[in-house]
């Protein structure tokens, strides 16, 4: 079998799910832990450092290229099995009992993904496109920190971001146990373990996540 026939199969998609899943979790440990440093509440100073480092190291920038490529071919790969595994049963049977086979969340990863990359897409324009445009045509003297104010004290904002939130908890949930079946780890002493971190994962992240926009709505970081 070829580089490209494996890639192209159903077995090869899964590989690359769960291969740019791995990464992208990674990338939200990293992520999840500069957007901490605005709970500090110091009217953003430790956090605009932080940001400020993130978008000007060329480290980070270059590894920011290879980010964008695993999230598109992630996304991809995930449209892709989503069409490949309803075109497989175009019919729905007639007596299910999927309840007992497989969780919603598993089910519903196709929709789940796509209200995740919807939020994504809002995420980017409001704090990514904002951070390149000062760099690359502005001043380059933005302030992330002012930027996020002003998107956090509109309360749909507020709402859509954290109902995105609530979205990546289920696709984390589920992916994060899933990726690691995927290259075969699964044992019954190791995958419960595995099971365990991925739920500590989704909560202490989504959690995060989800504090900033309520908190700043509040009032209660300044």
């Amino acid at each position: 079998m070829t580089w490209k026939q494996f890639l192209t199969s159903s077995i090869g998609k899964k590989f690359v799910m769960g291969l740019t899943g791995l990464f992208l979790i990674t990338f939200l440990i990293v992520h999840v832990g500069v957007n901490s440093c605005i709970f500090v509440n110091d009217g953003g100073e430790t956090f605009n450092t932080a940001a400020h480092f993130m978008s000007h190291n060329w480290v980070v920038r270059i590894m920011e290229i290879g980010l964008f490529a695993g999230l598109i071919l992630h996304i991809i790969q995930g449209l892709l099995l989503w069409q490949q595994n309803s075109a497989a049963r175009p019919i729905k049977y007639s007596v299910s009992d999927a309840n007992k086979n497989s969780k919603w969340y598993s089910r519903s990863m196709g929709i789940l993904g796509t209200l995740l990359l919807l939020f994504l897409i809002m995420h980017l324009s409001h704090f990514w496109v904002h951070t390149k445009q000062d760099i690359y045509f502005g001043e380059d003297n933005e302030n992330s920190y002012e930027k996020i104010k002003e998107v956090f004290s509109v309360w749909y904002w507020v709402v859509l971001y954290v109902a995105g939130v609530i979205s990546l908890f289920w696709h984390l949930y589920h992916g994060f146990g899933s990726a690691f079946q995927t290259f075969g780890i699964n044992h019954k002493r190791y995958t419960p373990i595995i099971k365990n971190i991925g739920i500590v994962y989704s909560i202490i992240v989504c959690l995060l996540f989800a504090l900033m926009p309520i908190l700043m709505f509040l009032d209660v970081i300044q």
